[in-house]
């Protein structure tokens, strides 16, 4: 089995599925509500996971009945826990999330808990990063955490990538330049670089912009339209895996926490990111976020 870190966040979903969106000020009926497990971090952990890697979570929690949910949670799936800390009053981070009948989601976060994850946090994990083959990041724990994260895998000699979500203006590219990967999608691409990512063309040039600046490689998601691998290599796209959408939430985090899985596992970069597409889209085909991603037998069925 690999081992893979994920610096990052943790989330309680609370899921709305709605008939339409209501209008400001409008009181309208949802029929159905659900709770899960997410956040950024949290989500692909889990999916890397699902799939066999081994897996260590470093984060943060509330003092309060979702912070037990959320351990117990990861514990079910096999993930060690040793770095999950329990913040003293403070609420854990929930997000509530709306569902329209397309499958498409709209998405508040409260960090809760994950705005308290330090730099100190990272060098009590050392002895868990120390011996990963990947350590994933995403934005919904402080910038300034990242950036010493990076800093601290090259120290020991483990390559990195960085969700850069939610899109963050100031994220200074420079402090990011020893990145593995970059995985942005096309809004994130476009607040990062200041360039136009209107089509694939101007979406490779903003991406080329990023690894000129030292970023290894960069993987621009575009959802239904696949994604592209820029790096040294040149351009490839990935496409798209055609299904029916049920429920798009977590399907970014399927395909970053898969693509982690398969990359460590051996694969080359390009056909970890296709098999990562099929593992993302699967993940649509099915209700909630983490309960949606597969196990690697449950993925192989679908996807031989």
């Amino acid at each position: 089995m690999s081992k893979i870190a994920v610096v990052g966040s943790n989330m309680m979903d609370l899921i709305t599925y709605v008939n339409r969106m209501p209008l400001r000020g409008e009181t309208i009926e949802a029929p159905t509500f659900e709770m899960g497990h997410g956040g950024k971090g949290a989500n692909q952990a889990i999916a890397a996971a699902r799939l066999g890697s081994k897996v260590a979570m470093v984060t943060r929690v509330g003092d309060d009945a979702f912070a037990d949910a959320t351990i117990a949670n990861f514990q079910r799936n096999g993930i060690d826990t040793t770095h999950v800390l329990r913040t003293p009053g403070r609420s854990s981070g929930v997000a509530p999330i709306f569902v329209e009948p397309s499958g498409e989601n709209s998405i508040l976060i409260v960090k809760g808990a994950n705005a308290d994850l330090t730099p100190a946090d990272v060098d009590a994990a050392t002895p868990a990063l120390k011996d990963c083959k990947l350590i994933l990041m995403q934005m919904e724990v402080p910038v300034e955490t990242v950036y010493y994260t990076v800093r601290k895998a090259k120290e020991l000699g483990v390559p990195t990538l960085l969700n850069p979500a939610p899109a963050a203006a100031d994220l200074d590219v420079a402090r990011l330049a020893d990145l593995a990967f970059l995985t942005p999608n096309e809004t994130e691409l476009a607040t990062l670089t200041g360039l136009p990512v209107g089509n694939e063309h101007e979406a490779e040039v903003a991406a080329r912009s990023l690894t000129a600046r030292g970023i290894g490689t960069v993987v621009v998601t575009m959802g239904g339209r696949g994604a592209l691998l820029v790096d040294a290599g040149g351009t490839r796209r990935i496409a798209p895996i055609k299904v029916e959408p049920v429920d798009t939430t977590g399907a970014g985090d399927a395909f970053i926490g898969s693509f982690a899985h398969f990359c460590t596992e051996g694969l080359p970069v390009f056909e970890a990111l296709t098999e990562a597409a099929k593992y993302a889209a699967d993940s649509i085909t099915r209700r909630g976020t983490q309960r949606s991603y597969a196990t690697l037998a449950d993925f192989r069925a679908r996807f031989p």
